[in-house]
């Protein structure tokens, strides 16, 4: 690796050089000065370090401008990527590492580049009331990560936060659901909560789902699958204030709950209990 020279400063501005235009220049086109490697990819390396992060990647990219050829331009590619994730450039830095994968697909460093790929999608997911297209992508970028890479300490880090990803996805299904449930749109709202069993059974919104569904199969008259959700949640849940709402609702109506061999929840959660 080039040895970061002492004169950060001049360093510096041979990086920032090859970058700007002159003021006083009338072309459009910035000017060009040329460096060596050890002096562009420092310079760069001592702006990063300063959180000078717009000077960083601009020095990291003039890198592979002036010695695309060079083992380090390999390098300054992804420290490129890694400087826009800092900067919360979160596009710039997705590109930017899709684009290492694209050239280096089996560069030792590959693992990195696909992790930050994931981590600028899971930054970026919003709370459950918005649309979770960016959670979607983090949850695939994540779980990617793990199948490619499972015994990196990248793959270690993106199980931890498939587990939030997949609540988020599960949580945006109990928005819908419930505003449906809320309207009377019986049939819409069980979609929505037997998306959350069949999908997402592993995150905290099943039980809540569970009770939803026994809700909506009784507004429906459809008794017995009413019954099942609700013996379903008390055989996996028996303490879940959720199990306690839907046997207070059920036994309201003179029922108990009671479970269906041929139900969908019977699969669904012996495939996963």
């Amino acid at each position: 690796m080039p040895r970061r020279g002492a004169g950060r400063a001049a360093v510096h501005a041979l990086a920032l050089a090859a970058l700007l235009a002159l003021a006083a220049c009338e072309s459009t086109e910035p000017a060009y000065v040329e460096g060596s490697v050890e002096q562009l990819y420092n310079g760069a390396m001592d702006a990063l370090a300063e959180g000078f992060y717009s000077d960083a990647y601009r020095g990291f990219e003039e890198v592979e401008r002036q010695h695309p050829y060079s083992q380090w331009a390999i390098r300054a590619q992804l420290m490129a990527a890694y400087t826009y994730y800092l900067a919360n450039k979160y596009d710039d830095a997705i590109l930017a590492a899709q684009r290492f994968i694209q050239l280096h697909p089996g560069h030792r460093d590959a693992a990195y580049a696909y992790y930050v790929v994931a981590i600028c999608y899971y930054e970026q997911i919003a709370d459950v009331g918005r649309d979770q297209a960016i959670t979607a992508a983090a949850l695939a970028g994540l779980e990617e990560v793990v199948q490619r890479f499972p015994n990196t300490p990248y793959a270690r880090d993106a199980r931890l936060k498939v587990d939030l990803a997949r609540d988020h996805l599960a949580g945006k299904e109990m928005n819908v659901g419930r505003y449906y449930l809320e309207r009377g749109q019986y049939v819409a709202a069980i979609s929505r909560f037997r998306a959350v069993i069949e999908s997402y059974q592993t995150t905290t919104h099943v039980p809540e789902a569970l009770h939803r569904l026994t809700e909506a199969y009784l507004a429906l008259g459809v008794v017995e699958e009413a019954q099942s959700a609700a013996a379903v949640l008390g055989y996996n849940f028996p303490g879940s204030s959720w199990y306690l709402d839907s046997y207070t609702l059920l036994t309201g109506k003179d029922l108990r709950p009671e479970a269906s061999e041929g139900s969908w929840l019977s699969r669904a959660f012996s495939a996963v209990f």
